[in-house]
């Protein structure tokens, strides 16, 4: 079967195209300029930044903003362009000529799937990278726990601060002398003023090694040049990203690292970080399909009688925006305690969305 693209898709399309960049300029423009840019022309005015940097940063926002400024555009788009067509009588004509809701939600449809994609890049790539251009010098602390086969641990590394790859004021404790079966007791204590993290080990400068008898009490203090630890198997690889990973938002990291990190977090038993990660991987996913959803919502509420209030319409669609962006962080707790699988937390909002659509498409006399 041959596709055939008429006028009614061409003049459809490119009338939700229009109405939705607006929409998408001016959301980006409101949530733009209010803090963030009097704060870039403070720093600016200040000498902090040059106007080419200033120019950057704001810049550098964009992606950020652009991730929630897609769908709530295409929805306001979708919305103006057939609330117009409604008042002007042009989807009267449409339905006089036979063109059917699915006919005329088609070209919608296949904008709504273009927003889409470029809602998924922005999430994976572009948001990511603009991270990690703005990303400063952060220093902060970190406490690493290495454990057996058991689960038990063998060595807990205190961080007091680190910098890309240069630490600070570390702590190591060692608790590998074991006792019983299932307990270690603590035997040594070593305390460095710098370090270093290498892929397969870290190196601990000006170390001080003060050793612990079974009462606790310290029997002897000895000074080390360097000292060498989680040598074995990954364990210095797994720690360096567990550290460098817990300063960085889920946003900021791209769809293959988060999955490796995922991983990471299910291997070294970190339950409640593993689930709360999982349901934010899961959520590039699903979520962005929900500028589908918006664009039939949008569509939908824009047919409306001749002399129906244009207010009702956004009004709803201002609601449902609203409803599902704040119920979102309910749902990251549900799945960060374990109340609920983070593949329902994920799914639900976009399949509730989805329910609601159904509920309302029925409620029309379309």
């Amino acid at each position: 079967m041959k596709l055939r693209i008429s006028i009614y898709d061409k003049y459809i399309f490119s009338q939700v195209l229009i109405t939705t960049f607006v929409a998408i300029l001016l959301f980006t423009v409101v949530w733009i300029a209010p803090e963030m840019l009097l704060n870039t022309i403070k720093r600016t005015l200040e000498g902090l930044y040059t106007v080419k940097e200033a120019i950057w940063v704001l810049i550098l926002e964009l992606p950020k903003i652009l991730g929630k400024a897609f769908p709530v555009g295409l929805l306001l788009g979708t919305l103006f362009t057939f609330d117009k067509l409604s008042k002007d009588s042009e989807l009267t004509i449409f339905r006089a000529v036979g063109l059917s809701f699915k006919r005329i939600l088609a070209p919608v449809l296949l904008l709504s799937l273009i927003v889409t994609w470029m809602c998924f890049v922005t999430g994976d790539k572009l948001i990511p990278f603009a991270a990690a251009q703005r990303e400063t010098h952060r220093a902060t602390q970190y406490i690493y726990t290495q454990k057996d086969e058991n689960n038990v641990p063998t060595l807990a590394v205190v961080i007091s601060k680190f910098q890309d790859d240069n630490m600070e004021n570390i702590i190591v404790l060692d608790f590998s002398k074991k006792m019983y079966s299932d307990v270690h007791q603590l035997s040594d204590i070593y305390s460095a003023k710098t370090g270093i993290t290498y892929k397969d080990k870290w190196v601990l400068n000006d170390v001080a090694h003060y050793k612990i008898n079974n009462d606790g009490i310290f029997t002897a203090i000895e000074k080390l040049p360097t000292m060498n630890i989680l040598e074995e198997g990954t364990s210095a690889e797994d720690a360096y990203i567990l550290m460098t990973y817990s300063m960085k938002k889920e946003r900021e990291i791209t769809n293959a690292d988060l999955k490796k990190y995922i991983d990471l977090l299910k291997r070294e038993g970190l339950d409640e970080e593993y689930r709360y990660m999982l349901n934010k991987y899961l959520q590039r996913f699903f979520h962005p399909f929900v500028c589908v959803l918006l664009a039939i919502m949008g569509t939908l509420l824009g047919f409306s009688k001749p002399r129906e209030q244009r207010l009702i319409g956004f009004t709803i669609a201002i609601g449902c925006i609203f409803l599902y962006y704040i119920t979102l962080p309910f749902f990251d707790l549900l799945a960060e305690k374990g109340v609920l699988h983070p593949f329902i937390t994920a799914v639900f909002p976009p399949f509730a969305f989805f329910l609601a659509i159904v509920g309302f498409y029925k409620s029309k006399d379309l």
